[in-house]
């Protein structure tokens, strides 16, 4: 049986799930003292912990990571560093350049949303049933195959 809104209610569903996800964990992250931090950073935390060598993450690295301009990045690990989540630092082995890494602040931040999401997941699994909720991870997968975790998703949802 077709939905009485046609083929876009699927995408919109997936969608509004995604934000009744991240709005419940960031209003965790708020009560924790993390109340300043947007959907973006986490993907600048999580491009910043991959896309950096062993000494950090450069502007032009969290750039090519997320898909947005280095200037772009710039400004987004200057907010970071202005709200204690991102620490400046040197590349010993090019002095020129300036590398960022997580501070514990973004630490506490990140395993505080790894608990929140778990407690989600397991809270729609009593919601739905582990198997119902298990099938539905296999049936996006098969639907959507890839990478989990898409850091240019910020740059394809804004077209910046």
């Amino acid at each position: 049986m077709a939905s009485e809104f046609g083929g876009y209610e699927l995408p919109l569903r997936m969608l509004l799930g995604f934000r009744a996800v991240i709005d419940e964990v960031h209003s965790e992250l708020a009560e924790h003292g993390h109340a300043e931090l947007r959907p973006m950073h986490g993907f600048l935390f999580q491009a910043i912990g991959r896309a950096g060598g062993p000494y950090g993450c450069a502007a032009a690295d969290l750039g090519r990571a997320l898909g947005i301009s280095k200037q772009a990045a710039g400004k987004q690990i200057e907010t970071l560093e202005r709200l204690g989540y991102a620490r400046r630092g040197h590349d010993p082995t090019d002095a020129r350049r300036k590398v960022y890494t997580l501070t514990e602040r973004a630490e506490d931040a990140l395993n505080r949303s790894d608990r929140a999401f778990d407690r989600i997941r397991d809270r729609w699994a009593d919601l739905l049933g582990a198997d119902r909720l298990a099938a539905l991870e296999r049936d996006l997968r098969a639907l959507a195959p890839g990478e989990v975790f898409r850091l240019d998703t910020p740059n394809w949802f804004t077209g910046s």
